[in-house]
């Protein structure tokens, strides 16, 4: 997809501090410290679009609001430094320092590219903004702003993930759009308080002195990856639990939306793979702790509180039969239930398959109205490998869930068949409406 870079900004927060800010990372920040920051692209429809709309009205306004969001959420503004003295990096703000804004114009077609059908993953890919990181100097938040003319735009984010989770993003991008439609801050208890980021553990096993990242955060996209938005009514996700009780004999499982949608992409994913049945395959998932430290986490809490569970490796037969799904719903429970307390963490044998989960249907980042409207569609885009999938709350149905999947092409064909298939005799024996799967190919 063409892309017309505008202008290249740099946006500052609205204050007259002139100390510097130097932040030391908790144990919660550290274990992020060189995985690939979190991306996210949120598309907004516009009936007023116009180019000279948009520029001498629109895009000063998101300015303006962003420089006054930053002022609450100083860190996204800095750096992460590491210094040779120090034994560990920090997180630096400085007078001056202000975050990157790239604006740029597309003319592609807005409904397709912000729809949840099938894409090309290079179509929204270029949508995404740069994030500078080097061996001891890495940005911490970088923004680009697309414009389709007579359309709408499109907000692309990257953030460090040294920095904040989902959860803090959420709330940054929230507080931002709030401004943006009132001219004025949310209720004081829903911002940061950073003094709250010093008091948690900041101890850390020895690593490499470099902020390079594990992988690059820039892969080279294949032009037969695609992306799609699968979509689960609540009514959907009410059935899979029915499902998971009939076929299981225990009474103690945890059926929660997480646990079963996971376990129904998880399973279809181990038999889109087929191949050895004795091949291990494992479970991974962000886990907030939040609510699970004494004393409490602070609402106001900004910064990392988030940890990858690691599960146990199976073999890739207990999940191909037709009781795939609901040995994934019991391996699942039992690691919720038990979340907080040692999980089994092995290094990762030759060949295991892997899925991954990142985002979470409680961001509510479709509340996130800038005055234009709510977002027709918002994609998480850090989904590095053939098995990672997203999740997030439904647009339009409270207790829905969205769940995003980027494959190749043969790939997700596959995939979709076992996926829609398996929701068809599930539908049938239920006398339920299918789920929304929004799959058609079109070619751009």
């Amino acid at each position: 997809m063409a892309l017309k870079v505008i202008k290249i900004s740099r946006v500052s927060p609205a204050t007259h501090s002139v100390d510097p800010l130097i932040l030391p990372l908790t144990f919660f920040d550290l274990v992020w410290l060189k995985l690939n920051p979190p991306e996210r692209l949120t598309f907004y429809r516009l009936t007023e679009s116009s180019r000279d709309c948009f520029y001498s009205l629109i895009l000063p306004k998101l300015e303006r609001s962003l420089s006054l969001a930053l002022t609450y959420f100083l860190p996204l503004s800095g750096h992460l430094k590491w210094y040779p003295q120090d034994p560990k990096p920090h997180i630096i703000v400085l007078p001056g320092d202000a975050v990157s804004l790239t604006v740029a114009e597309s003319y592609a077609g807005f409904s397709r590219i912000s729809s949840k059908g099938l894409r090309h993953e290079t179509e929204l890919r270029v949508l995404v903004p740069e994030l500078p990181v080097s061996s001891d100097s890495a940005s911490v938040f970088a923004l680009q702003i697309t414009l389709f003319p007579n359309q709408g735009f499109c907000i692309g984010t990257k953030v460090h993930h040294a920095v904040v989770d989902g959860i803090t993003g959420a709330k940054f991008y929230k507080t931002w759009a709030h401004i943006c439609k009132y001219g004025a801050i949310p209720r004081a208890s829903h911002l940061p308080m950073l003094l709250d980021l010093l008091s948690y553990l900041a101890e850390d096993k020895d690593s490499a002195r470099t902020l390079k990242l594990y992988s690059p955060c820039k892969e080279e996209t294949n032009d037969d990856v695609f992306r799609i938005t699968l979509e689960l009514t609540q009514e959907n996700i009410e059935k899979l639990k029915e499902q998971a009780k009939n076929e299981s004999t225990r009474s103690d499982l945890h059926l929660s939306m997480f646990v079963v949608t996971y376990a129904y992409v998880w399973s279809c994913m181990v038999k889109a793979r087929g191949g050895n049945g004795d091949r291990p395959v494992r479970f991974r998932y962000p886990a907030d702790f939040r609510n699970r430290l004494d004393p409490p986490v602070p609402e106001t809490y900004f910064g990392n509180c988030v940890f990858s569970i690691v599960l146990k490796e199976y073999k890739a037969k207990t999940f191909l039969g037709e009781d795939g799904f609901v040995n994934c719903v019991k391996v699942l429970s039992d690691s919720v239930k038990s979340c907080g307390s040692r999980e089994e963490k092995k290094n990762m044998k030759l060949g295991t398959q892997e899925l991954s989960i990142t985002g979470s249907n409680q961001f509510g980042i479709y509340g996130s109205d800038f005055g234009w409207g709510r977002p027709v569609n918002t994609e998480i885009m850090s989904l590095y490998n053939n098995y990672q999938f997203s999740m997030s709350e439904r647009r339009d149905e409270p207790g829905g869930v969205e769940i995003g999947i980027s494959l190749q092409k043969c790939e997700m064909d596959f995939f979709l068949s076992l996926f829609t298939n398996g929701f068809h005799n599930l539908c049938i024996s239920h006398r339920l409406a299918q789920p929304r799967l929004r799959y058609q190919f079109v070619m751009p």
